[in-house]
């Protein structure tokens, strides 16, 4: 599959790296093609990707993923352009700089700003719960951790649950995309446990349900 990511950092570039050992073509999209760091970022994908602009990134992508920071988030998309009909993954977290909480919540989310922007894009929000280091092993004792996604169209979120497990989280379906305002704030405590109270990268969400 061809993928699209918007940015190439921590996130961007873990799950460049994963999906590229999958056998998936990877294009970051990037203002600077040509950065120190997007250069890594492309080398560690060992020749199976590439960087260029969003526009080209976005132009023969089957998925679309929005990895970069939530004050970049609008400039992306725009500069992207072609998002019609995509599936749009949009990862980011509307944190504040001081990482005590959130810019966007409670009545509307940030997946609901991006599919706004992106108008006529199949936008699924995923990968935002968990921290970057942890993609591609998260495995905790024995638990695999769950990857929380949501979303209002079925064969999209068909598709990102795969890609889900792709990156070794377990796939939970969490409803419609208005659901990204609870996914958000559970960000912003994973953020917060690892960050203000000290717990380091070490940690994920599990649901645990009961058969019946």
């Amino acid at each position: 599959m061809k993928i699209g990511i918007l940015g190439a950092g921590n996130v961007g570039g873990a799950l460049g790296r994963i999906w590229a050992s999958k056998g998936h073509d990877i294009t970051f999209g990037v203002p600077d093609p040509m950065g120190d760091r997007v250069r890594a970022a492309v080398a560690a994908l060992q020749g199976k990707g590439r960087a260029g602009t969003n526009s080209e990134a976005v132009k023969s992508a089957e998925a679309v993923v929005l990895t970069v920071p939530w004050p970049a988030a609008e400039d992306a998309i725009h500069a992207a352009g072609g998002l019609n009909t995509k599936v749009l993954i949009d990862c980011t977290n509307p944190v504040r700089p001081d990482l005590k909480g959130l810019e966007v919540g409670l009545t509307t989310s940030a997946a609901e700003q991006v599919a706004g922007w992106a108008q006529g894009a199949k936008v699924v929000k995923a990968f935002n719960t968990i921290g970057a280091a942890n993609l591609g092993r998260a495995e905790f004792s024995g638990d695999q951790a769950d990857g929380f996604f949501c979303g209002d169209d079925t064969g999209a979120k068909a598709l990102v649950a795969a890609m889900i497990k792709e990156a070794g989280l377990n796939p939970v379906d969490v409803g419609p995309l208005r659901n990204a305002r609870l996914l958000e704030p559970l960000a912003m405590l994973w953020i917060d446990l690892a960050v203000n109270q000290g717990w380091g990268l070490n940690h994920a969400f599990k649901l645990i349900r009961r058969q019946t």
